[in-house]
């Protein structure tokens, strides 16, 4: 139901003064925009399938999670649109012969999620593989005659009889099914697909080799999620028999896989090790295994994506601090060099044709991920889609790349948008925007987002600042590892020498700081509004953590925070975990909080968020408030949640660092004041 009960807090804040630009960015504006979400080449470099992702309106629409349609462009920048609508599209791929386009989507009456084929020049898609199960991905063949996906194995009639009479209990973390790994032939009429039993555990990335039968596949113990970050390992199988032919013994976790022409080698993204937070190492190794090669080793840049030139030459994107590069090295980590240095867009994602063209996915300050082609790797990748032309009519806040130092000397960056018509020598209200993780950065392209202030906020009269502290990726294995061990201590004093410099500079005013954050980045705004309490007038936490000793003790990611993030079980040190529990600091809190979280949470527990609230409230020091939103886990994925989160934050920020900041704003909302 629309609630329309804020008018008297609008017209306050309008007759206060406190007017958005009128031809920057709205709320309105965040709920609909697009991006690209993957790309994939033709294999003459001709044309770009993509993914492109569309928010659905949540004043107009049903609610629910964004659309994800399939489109293709050409090299001349004219796009189609080839699967749109009310679908989600996922792993898009090309036939090697270059004449269908292959991806995964639930459609018209589909039960679960299957695989389709669409021909290159359009027309409509036809199903080429069910299953009892949704597919989670798949690879073709070298001939295109058969597919490998991965689906667990469909229920038993007999467990769904007891299901649908009401005995659906969950036994904890015991009835996930594994993802197996099943092969189907492809032909005129769909046909019952192969089971491969030998190959025990539970797959996800999966690669055909394209010089045989062989099969790369990642595999886990179980499915569960700790379990996918940390524990997966390489596993080589033969589609013809079924058996495991070889296995890598890759550190840590595992990102993306990608074979060698000659389907001698496999490329894929690790840890360094087990303790590394990212799969950010580019390793390659033999297909009959072997010991593994860091073919950028030392490499203080995080990759990103890969894919072969030749059989001898990986071609790699890497974030290197807040800006992107293209690089290329050989096979036994020689002759590496630089294709496309730092500066201008920052890319994410590439894929490689038959020709060596290379299809991007790319964003700048100025929009959200485009897709971008380079043809000759002669100047620069050319954009050729723009999904959000209405974008052109804003105005949008001036963002630079900022370094300073911590305390301790560390050299650090971080992004500032500006206001949006800042006046020289005049104070602002900064919103500092902390990254969760904390393996994770902020990089200079576009920043605005339901959850993030960005560009909305600066077009309201903030500064906006986006640090990237130690433990941040982007600057190393051992840059990443900074804060480990140490919850809550110099990667959090990182946060308070970004306002101390800003501070410096003239543009922020001491006394109206805010921060926010989700996740990890919700844990800093708990402890800055408790430890930090007196350098910080208002916080919006998201998702976040205020108690270590029952947050390791409720996530579904227990080996993970142990392995990259604590180094240490909470029995070891129960004193340090209380210490830097922003709980133990709530009474020190003067510092007005949101709190905002998802109700079925899995991986920050939302007692964590009902606890800290309770601690804030019987406190009775300053100004709480906990929205949940039902439905929602670690993060917002329906479009009115999204909405609402984004006018909440704004809304409790304008009111403490721009307004008379006493008890707080009205709970209920008028979304039409979103446009």
């Amino acid at each position: 139901m629309i609630v329309r009960k804020l008018s008297l807090f609008w017209a306050i804040l309008l007759s206060a003064g406190f007017l958005f630009a009128a031809d920057g960015m709205t709320p309105s504006d965040v709920a609909k925009l697009r991006s690209v979400a993957a790309v994939a080449i033709s294999p003459d470099g001709s044309h770009v399938a993509y993914t492109l992702t569309v928010p659905r309106d949540p004043m107009a629409e049903a609610d629910g999670p964004a659309w994800v349609e399939l489109h293709v462009v050409g090299r001349d920048g004219v796009s189609r649109p080839f699967v749109t609508g009310d679908v989600n599209v996922s792993a898009v791929r090309w036939t090697r012969d270059g004449r269908e386009i292959s991806f995964l989507a639930k459609r018209a009456r589909d039960e679960h999620r299957g695989l389709y084929l669409i021909a290159a020049d359009g027309g409509e898609a036809r199903r080429l593989v069910a299953h009892g199960s949704d597919i989670e991905g798949y690879c073709w063949s070298t001939d295109g005659k058969r597919v490998a996906f991965l689906a667990a194995e469909e229920p038993a009639k007999k467990r769904k009889d007891l299901e649908k009479k009401g005995f659906n209990q969950q036994v904890y973390e015991e009835t996930a099914p594994p993802i197996r790994l099943w092969i189907a032939a492809v032909g005129p009429e769909e046909v019952k697909p192969r089971l491969l039993s030998d190959v025990p555990g539970s797959g996800s990335e999966i690669e055909w080799s394209p010089a045989g039968s062989a099969v790369a596949l990642a595999i886990a113990p179980t499915s569960l999620i700790d379990d996918s970050y940390m524990r997966r390992k390489i596993t080589f199988v033969d589609a013809d028999s079924g058996k495991v032919t070889a296995r890598l013994d890759n550190p840590g976790k595992l990102g993306t896989l990608t074979w060698s022409p000659d389907g001698a080698n496999l490329a894929f993204l690790s840890g360094a090790d087990v303790n590394d937070p990212s799969a950010g190492r580019l390793m390659v190794a033999s297909a009959a295994g072997g010991p593994l090669r860091d073919v950028l080793p030392g490499y203080e840049g995080n990759v990103l994506h890969a894919a072969w030139r030749d059989a001898n030459t990986i071609v790699f994107v890497a974030a290197e601090g807040v800006q992107s590069v293209i690089g290329e090295v050989r096979r036994d980590g020689s002759a590496r060099r630089t294709v496309l240095a730092a500066g201008g867009p920052v890319y994410t994602a590439l894929v490689l044709s038959r020709d060596a063209a290379i299809a991007l996915v790319g964003q700048t300050p100025e929009h959200p991920p485009e897709v971008f082609l380079w043809r000759d790797r002669r100047g620069k990748p050319q954009r050729v889609t723009t999904s959000n032309a209405w974008l052109s009519g804003r105005r949008l806040a001036a963002q630079e790349a900022v370094r300073f130092k911590a305390r301790d000397g560390l050299a650090l960056e971080g992004l500032l948008l500006h206001p949006l018509d800042e006046k020289k020598g005049e104070k602002y209200p900064l919103i500092l925007t902390v990254h969760g993780g904390p393996e994770a950065h902020y990089s200079n392209g576009w920043l605005t987002g339901y959850a993030d202030p960005g560009q909305v906020a600066a077009a309201r009269g903030f500064a906006v600042f986006y640090p990237n502290y130690r433990g941040s990726t982007g600057r190393g294995v051992a840059f990443s590892k900074m804060g480990q061990g140490d919850p809550a201590g110099k990667e959090f004093d990182d946060l308070v020498d970004a306002v101390d410099y800003l501070i410096s500079t003239g543009l922020v005013d001491r006394a109206r700081v805010g921060i926010t954050g989700g996740s990890y980045g919700g844990y800093a705004t708990a402890w800055c509004s408790t430890k930090y309490s007196d350098r910080f007038a208002a916080g919006v936490m998201f998702v976040g953590i205020s108690d270590l000793v029952s947050k390791a003790g409720t996530t579904d990611i227990p080996q993970e925070e142990y392995l990259v993030h604590a180094r240490r079980w909470p029995w070891e040190d129960w004193k340090l975990m209380l210490e830097r529990s922003p709980i133990t600091h709530a009474a020190e809190s003067h510092t007005p909080l949101l709190i905002l979280d998802g109700k079925e949470d899995p991986r920050v527990h939302p007692s964590q968020s009902l606890a800290f609230y309770r601690y804030l409230k019987l406190s009775g020091k300053t100004p709480v408030r906990l929205v949940l939103y039902p439905g929602e886990g670690h993060g917002n994925r329906l479009a009115a949640h999204r909405l609402d989160y984004n006018l909440r934050m704004l809304q409790w920020f304008e009111h403490y660092l721009q307004g008379a900041g006493t008890t707080p704003p009205v709970y209920e909302l008028d979304y039409e004041q979103a446009k």
